[in-house]
């Protein structure tokens, strides 16, 4: 059974899912999802690690933070901020997305409380269309559904690839009914807009400037990450290793969560071999 806790930093209140024990794995999801997303990935890796996930400001049960901002700094800051609060030594960052941006900006600012990276797809040189086409399916999902099963369907035809229990996991914990008793999304509307207007932030100089021990993943079908952005990426820095996971898209950890699990499992030797508790 997972522990739901909250982590209080000096700006926002976050909520944390938690299994397991050992050295620490902190989980960071993609627009519009949360916590729970990663809990395949996390169950695999439990038996080894202390693996924690939490919901991004504005995001599922988090606040969306005092400040009212939502560019990399402001997340990387919550970021290194429950990367403090787990007390544990420095923590191994993976991140889907936004979160792969968050934990991006996050290494490069704070490298003492960082012992490495996984960054799955998102990286430097995305183009403006795909950001263009991610605001219209986010603001797509901006309503309210009459029930469980409406949510189902519209989750479905919307991330197409995801297996099905994938998309129970986002319709079960996505999603509260409100005041009339129709189910809205958690993700705070207003919050999920500036973020995506962040993620447009150029991403070039936290990468070049990050010293951690890094791994850059992409899906193989990836639309979001194409295969020339995430070739600049890797020209930038040709140092950090880079895998391309076939049978995935843009959504590589509900979909390949075993193939996930099992590149961290081998990435997280490297990079705690180079950090103390």
């Amino acid at each position: 059974m997972a522990w739901q806790h909250r982590v209080e930093t000096s700006t926002t209140s976050l909520f944390a899912v938690e299994l397991g024990q050992g050295r620490p794995l902190l989980f960071l999801h993609g627009v519009t999802a949360n916590a729970f997303v990663w809990l395949p990935v996390m169950e695999r890796l439990a038996h080894r690690y202390r693996t924690v996930a939490i919901d991004q400001r504005g995001h599922g049960r988090s606040s969306i933070g005092r400040d009212g901002h939502f560019d990399a700094g402001a997340c990387a800051r919550d970021v290194t901020d429950v990367a403090a609060a787990l007390q544990a030594g420095p923590v191994l960052l993976i991140g889907h997305s936004l979160g792969a941006r968050n934990a991006i900006a996050a290494g490069a600012r704070r490298p003492d409380l960082i012992a490495g990276v996984i960054a799955i797809d998102f990286t430097p040189f995305i183009a403006p269309a795909v950001f263009d086409a991610l605001d219209a399916r986010v603001a797509g999902g901006a309503r309210t559904f009459a029930d469980a099963a409406e949510v189902t369907g519209y989750l479905t035809e919307r991330y197409r690839r995801l297996p099905p229990d994938a998309v129970a996991r986002r319709a079960r914990y996505g999603y509260a009914p409100d005041a009339e008793g129709r189910l809205r999304p958690l993700a705070d509307a207003g919050a999920v807009r500036a973020t995506c207007a962040g993620l447009r932030e150029d991403l070039a100089p936290d990468l070049s400037g990050l010293a951690a021990p890094a791994l850059l993943v992409r899906g193989a079908d990836s639309a979001f990450v194409s295969a020339g952005a995430f070739a600049a990426s890797r020209a930038l820095r040709p140092d950090l290793r880079a895998v391309v996971v076939e049978g995935a898209d843009h959504y590589v950890p509900e979909e390949q969560p075993a193939q996930v699990a099992a590149l961290i499992g081998e990435f997280s030797a490297e990079a705690f071999e180079g950090s103390s508790l």
